[in-house]
C-alpha cells in the first residue's frame, strides 16, 4: 500500500542543529483516508517500531497524533517513515504523507481506561488584576454575588410625558391676542382682544415645571415650594 525509502530523512532541528527528543509524532493524512481499514494498516505499521501509548485521530486537521512510550522508538519511526509514499493506482495519483516531530506528550498509565489531561497542560487564567484586560473577563472572585437591579421607574416617566404634552399643546394654540380690526386696512383704528386666562395658565404650567424635582416619587410632587410671606409693614399715621 505504501513504502518508506530507507535513506536518512531530514527533520526539524534546533538552533544548534540537533534534533529535539520527543515521544510524539504527527502524521499527515487526508480526510478521505480516515477509513477503518486504512487506519488499521497504518497503526500496525507504526507499531512495528515500538509500543504505542496513544493513537489520536484528528480528521478535522488531517492529522494523526502518535505517542510512543520510548523516545527512541519515535525517533526511529520518524527517520524511517518520513516521507510515506503512496503509489499511484487507477483511482488516484501518487501521494506523499509526512511524519513530523511533535511536542512531547505525557504518557497515559497502562491501567487507565480514560485519557486524562494533566492540570498543568490547561491554559491558566491571568492574574486577578488583569481580568479586565481580556474579553470576556475571567470568572468573578469567590463569594461574589450579583446585585438585583431596581425596575425602571414608570411613574416619573408618565408624569414627565404628561407635563411635556400639556406644555406642547399650549404652545401650539393660537396667540392670546386676536385682531378684530386691523388699522392697516385703511380705517386707522385697530381693535384687539386679548385672552388673559390663557397667559395665566401658561404661567402656572411654567411654574409647576420649574418647581418640580426630577426623580422624586409621586407623593413628593404634591409638595411645592411654599411662597415666601411678605414681611409685616408698619403703617405710619401722620398726625
Amino acid at each position: 500500500m505504501f513504502s518508506a525509502p530507507p535513506r536518512e530523512r531530514r527533520g526539524s532541528a534546533g538552533s544548534d542543529g540537533s534534533f529535539r527528543r520527543t515521544n510524539s509524532l504527527a502524521i499527515t493524512l487526508p480526510k478521505a483516508f480516515f477509513a477503518p481499514q486504512v487506519l488499521s494498516v497504518l497503526k500496525s505499521h507504526f507499531e512495528s517500531y515500538g509500543e504505542i501509548n496513544q493513537w489520536i485521530l484528528l480528521p478535522g486537521f488531517g492529522r494523526i497524533l502518535l505517542v510512543y512510550y520510548n523516545e527512541d522508538h519515535a525517533e526511529a519511526a520518524k527517520r524511517q517513515c518520513d516521507p510515506i509514499v503512496l503509489k499511484e493506482t487507477e483511482n488516484r495519483h501518487e501521494m506523499t504523507l509526512r511524519v513530523y516531530r511533535a511536542d512531547p506528550n505525557p504518557l497515559v498509565p497502562r491501567d487507565s481506561n480514560e485519557f486524562t489531561i494533566p492540570q498543568e497542560s490547561y491554559l491558566q487564567p491571568p492574574e486577578l488584576e488583569k481580568n479586565f484586560l481580556i474579553s470576556p473577563p475571567g470568572s468573578p472572585p469567590v463569594g461574589w454575588e450579583p446585585i438585583r437591579e431596581d425596575p425602571p421607574n414608570v411613574t416619573p416617566l408618565a408624569d414627565d410625558l404628561m407635563i411635556a404634552l400639556r406644555q406642547l399643546s399650549l404652545r401650539e394654540k393660537r396667540s392670546s391676542v386676536e385682531v378684530l380690526l386691523d388699522p392697516e386696512e385703511g380705517s386707522g383704528v385697530g381693535v384687539y382682544v386679548e385672552d388673559c386666562d390663557m397667559d395665566k395658565n401658561d404661567d402656572e404650567v411654567d411654574l409647576s415645571e420649574e418647581d418640580w424635582v426630577y426623580g422624586q416619587t409621586a407623593p413628593a410632587r404634591s409638595k411645592w415650594k411654599p411662597v415666601t410671606a411678605m414681611p409685616p409693614m408698619r403703617s405710619a399715621l401722620v398726625a
